[in-house]
């Protein structure tokens, strides 16, 4: 199984009542205490940093997390990936292909695509892997057209082998329905903040830790 955080350093700090000027440092503590706690993938979604900044917060998380076998994402951004030494990108839907992406990426870079119908996962199979959704209503995407459970086996069906995680509404009572699916795990953001009160690296881990073990006793039972 497959266990990605996807950053938002806004709505993070929000919840734990973090001041303007603490949110990278908020995310940050949020993306070691994950990768401590065994997460697969960390991905670095802040569409609003500019390239300095999100550079700058990359290399920064990248250097924390090197005793982790996390790996580090940047959202899009695939010239920041590249020049901050992440691991690898999360292209979107409407981004270039993964193997045009894989003629400019070293040895082992990882290449993630977004996806939303059985199409274009069917078009973006060769990635590495692929997150697919909104399975469910979200908090930022409530009016969406989402995929729902029949649309995400579609997409499983379609992507032909390639891992595919779900997003969107997706939380530790998902993770059932995820197995049964074909899901190769999931990615979230609302499933990996706290509430008012909580500590955050504290959350993350404990979240990550429950996440692994409901995915294997899913996947455990008949």
């Amino acid at each position: 199984m497959i266990i990605c955080l996807v950053t938002d350093r806004r709505r993070l700090g929000a919840a734990i009542g973090a001041r303007p000027d603490e949110l990278i440092d908020a995310l940050e503590a949020q993306a070691v205490a994950a990768a401590g706690a065994g997460i697969d993938f960390v991905q670095i979604r802040e569409p609003d940093l500019e390239a300095a900044a999100l550079a700058a917060l990359v290399r920064s998380i990248t250097f924390k997390c090197r005793a982790t076998s996390a790996k580090i994402l940047v959202n899009d951004r695939f010239d920041v990936a590249l020049a901050a030494g992440a691991a690898g990108v999360q292209l979107k839907e409407s981004s270039f292909s993964p193997d045009q992406a894989r003629r400019f990426a070293p040895r082992r870079f990882v290449i993630g695509c977004s996806v939303h119908t059985p199409v274009t996962a069917t078009a973006r199979r060769s990635a590495d892997f692929l997150i697919a959704g909104t399975v469910a209503p979200t908090v930022s995407k409530q009016a969406a057209d989402y995929l729902g459970w029949k649309g995400l086996e579609k997409v499983i069906g379609a992507a032909r082998g390639t891992p595919v995680l779900g997003i969107g509404g997706l939380d530790l009572p998902s993770i059932p329905m995820l197995v049964a699916s074909g899901a190769a795990g999931l990615a979230a953001v609302g499933a990996f903040i706290p509430t008012v009160g909580q500590g955050p690296a504290e959350f993350v881990q404990k979240r990550v830790i429950d996440m692994r073990f409901a995915f294997d006793s899913a996947q455990r039972d008949p």
